[in-house]
């Protein structure tokens, strides 16, 4: 059990985040104004800001033996899915990466698999990150995802496992390095790959071949908080070595409200336990119609 107690403030990132050094408090004055300014111009450049340190020590060591004590609960998942996470286009030319699929395999707690009563699940629930999140990325609106599964995951790769490229479903990807591996593991994407109407082919089909030079690559310490354009950035995890996994929190927004993944993809994602889940709700749901 967690003996430690971060209960002195009812939004829980005031009793988990290191504020002294990220003033997400008051955004509209002072350092709080100073600090949002630098973030926006940093992800409007590059697409994405890492925050190394971001929570507080103690308090990590808290949110990964909370992770540690409920990943032997979660599946071990083999998850194959093309880089757009939809189904295998069969009419895309040969070697095109509409028709190609990539595979991990990840030991993945989802959303349901998290109680609320978790540190993790109350940062996750915060107004005051959320808040800070939406102002990072300017927007008018953001809303913590309404996806049963998909909201809050852990997700720890083990020794050899490796996360295959891919968008996200959604634009922006926060994530928060629970426990880092021993070597790789390391986060690694092409900034603004695609846009809504275009994708830049050239380097996504260099980095598919394996060549990682049109790609970024950065090593982050346990306790990094990370926003990144996922939905518009090919991005994957190179392969962890050593003897311990890497464990990462993934926190999942949409600027619309009550917005969910499709029932495939997260079919595709979860594997069996969400497929009996699905199919099971859509029974009840015919036999009482």
């Amino acid at each position: 059990m967690i003996a430690n107690d971060f209960s002195g403030h009812a939004d829980m990132a005031l009793n988990l985040v290191d504020i002294e050094q990220y003033p997400i408090v008051n955004l509209d004055s002072g350092k709080g104004a100073e600090f949002l300014s630098s973030c926006q111009e940093h992800m409007e450049e590059h697409g994405w800001c890492n925050f190394d340190g971001f929570i507080r020590p103690d308090a990590l060591a808290a949110l990964a033996d909370e992770s540690n004590e409920l990943l032997p609960t979660a599946e071990t998942l083999t998850i194959k899915r093309t880089i757009y996470q939809g189904e295998v286009d069969p009419n895309a030319p040969e070697n095109d990466p509409r028709r190609m699929e990539y595979v991990h395999v990840a030991t993945q707690l989802a959303n349901d698999q998290i109680p609320d009563s978790t540190f993790l699940s109350q940062l996750y629930n915060s107004s005051l990150l959320t808040d800070f999140i939406r102002r990072v990325q300017k927007k008018d609106t953001l809303h913590r995802y309404a996806d049963q599964f998909q909201a809050l995951n852990v997700v720890a790769l083990q020794p050899d496992s490796w996360h295959a490229w891919h968008y996200d479903t959604n634009e922006c990807t926060v994530t928060l390095l629970l426990q880092a591996a021993e070597k790789g593991g390391e986060f690694t994407f092409i900034p603004n790959s695609r846009t809504d109407e275009d994708e830049d082919r050239e380097r996504v089909d260099r980095l598919l071949s394996g060549d990682m030079s049109a790609a970024q690559t950065f090593s982050r310490r346990a306790g990094a908080f990370t926003l990144f354009c996922g939905g518009y950035s090919l991005h994957g995890v190179t392969k962890v070595e050593g003897s311990i996994p890497r464990i990462t929190a993934i926190f999942t927004y949409s600027e619309e409200p009550n917005e969910a993944a499709s029932d495939d993809i997260n079919i595709r994602i979860y594997g069996d336990r969400v497929k009996q889940i699905l199919a099971s709700r859509k029974s009840s749901q015919h036999g009482s119609a």
